[in-house]
């Protein structure tokens, strides 16, 4: 079986944020959608095909960019269909620095796991280089009370200024950490993530300088039918 892509002139998401000039012309409202529409392709291979297939292979080299920044995931060579009935064991396969921790000691593959690198790449792209440090300071969150979410922000692109631009971001981000959880079982589900972009969100309740990388850790929100607050 082959697939044909449409030909995606920007080429990858990971290429894009490493050039200078490309990384640039993302600028937030970009990033954001880029982010939604990994989120609403991984939400359509869980959730409406029968029965659900997991990429494994969720990275940022794996997302393809057309011409208007439009994101596109690739590389099916590695998915693989659930089977409901089975334990779906599998052997390690994807991305170094992209793959769900708990495969290595469970060599399960579920959905979560995708929602796990989905994380990743998400916040790949608001940091516009591969979050290995913050990811390592994930098993230690004292280490992130000191710091905030501007210090990690792609400083090639000015911070925003519209109050929407904001919001959008920080709650990007947010559900980014969410999808990151070390266990699998509180991860949010990728229709769980795609339902968050459509609702309202509620204005944050401090300046985006001071809202602090474990604040955005420990933010109870609306995820998948649990009733929680969403101020910062």
């Amino acid at each position: 079986m082959f697939l044909i892509y449409e030909y995606m002139e920007k080429g990858s998401l990971f290429c894009n944020l490493r050039d200078e000039v490309n990384a640039v012309d993302m600028d937030w409202t970009k990033r954001v959608e880029i982010i939604k529409g990994i989120a609403h392709a991984l939400s359509y291979l869980h959730h409406d095909c029968c029965p659900p297939i997991v990429h494994r292979d969720i990275s940022s080299n794996n997302v393809l960019l057309n011409s208007s920044f439009e994101a596109f995931v690739a590389d099916f060579g590695t998915a693989r269909m659930l089977d409901l009935d089975s334990s779906n064991k599998t052997i390690i396969v994807g991305t170094y620095g992209y793959v769900a921790p708990e495969l290595a000691y469970t060599m399960i593959v579920t959905e979560k796991c995708d929602i796990y690198s989905f994380g990743v790449v998400a916040l790949e792209t608001l940091m516009g280089k591969h979050p290995e440090e913050v990811l390592s300071w994930l098993s230690s969150p004292s280490s992130l009370v000191n710091m905030n979410l501007v210090d990690v922000l792609d400083n090639r692109l000015p911070l925003p200024t519209s109050q929407l631009v904001t919001q959008n971001l920080v709650y990007v981000a947010t559900l980014a950490f969410a999808c990151l959880n070390p266990q699998p079982k509180p991860r949010p589900t990728m229709k769980e993530v795609c339902e968050e972009f459509l609702s309202r969100h509620t204005s944050l309740g401090i300046p985006l300088r001071m809202i602090s990388l474990l604040q955005l850790m420990n933010r109870e929100m609306h995820i998948g039918g649990k009733t929680k607050t969403c101020d910062v």
